[in-house]
């Protein structure tokens, strides 16, 4: 029961602020999707553009499924964009695709931050499924040194949420002044790019936080074992 509680006294802050980011986003994207540009370019014009100004014209761009699964791979260089951005030549569209560009140029002016993430890359992907598994074995059968490791696994997942938040900060950053620069968007149309990926940045933030508040619970639980033993 104490650990029940305290999970949700802990975890359920995180969780509404990951409820409130979603509904945000997911607002701000339906929204903008109904409001074309002026210039009826795609998102894939969009990105193409954009890469191609860059010097960045050997980057693939390929459609790929799902509502907001849109992504740029630095291992093989290749720009992920989902059906309604690629196809699309709406304002949320240009600012997606715009937003997913930005990552390719960070990937081209070696970005020390996302150099940073992609070397975090492995020790997460086995963290996020071994570290909870490590811990939970620890706890149960008092071997507090494999719970730590599975803290310790499970904390690389909450520093990777932390490091991703000014990568997206700044990969909006490089959307916004190039469709300003290159003549894509104009004026009023910005407003709809800015609300978008704004929104879409509180999903990261909320990532963090979840993160973080299953490493606090994890630490709290083995330090409240402890102390009830003394």
């Amino acid at each position: 029961m104490y650990g029940y509680g305290l999970y949700l006294l802990i975890s359920l802050p995180a969780l509404i602020l990951g409820l409130w980011a979603q509904a945000k986003v997911q607002g701000a994207y339906k929204k903008y999707s109904q409001v074309r540009t002026s210039n009826g370019m795609t998102g894939a014009d969009v990105a193409r553009h954009i890469l191609n100004s860059n010097d960045l014209s050997d980057v693939e761009i390929k459609q790929t499924g799902g509502t907001l699964s849109d992504n740029y791979d630095p291992r093989n260089r290749t720009l992920n964009l989902s059906s309604g951005v690629f196809q699309s030549n709406s304002i949320a569209a240009a600012g997606i695709a715009a937003h997913e560009s930005g990552h390719a140029i960070q990937h081209k002016e070696k970005y020390s931050p996302l150099s940073i993430r992609s070397l975090m890359i492995p020790t997460v992907q086995i963290g996020s499924w071994l570290g909870p598994i490590l811990f939970f074995v620890g706890y149960f059968f008092s071997n507090n040194n494999l719970a730590i490791i599975g803290v310790a696994l499970f904390a690389a997942i909450a520093l990777f949420s932390i490091v991703t938040i000014p990568i997206e900060l700044d990969a909006s950053k490089r959307a916004k002044a190039v469709l300003v620069n290159e003549g894509i968007l104009y004026g009023g149309e910005m407003e709809g790019v800015n609300t978008v990926l704004d929104a879409a940045a509180w999903t990261y933030v909320a990532a963090a936080a979840q993160a973080i508040s299953t490493v606090l619970y994890y630490v709290l639980l083995l330090g409240g074992r402890s102390s009830r033993r003394r």
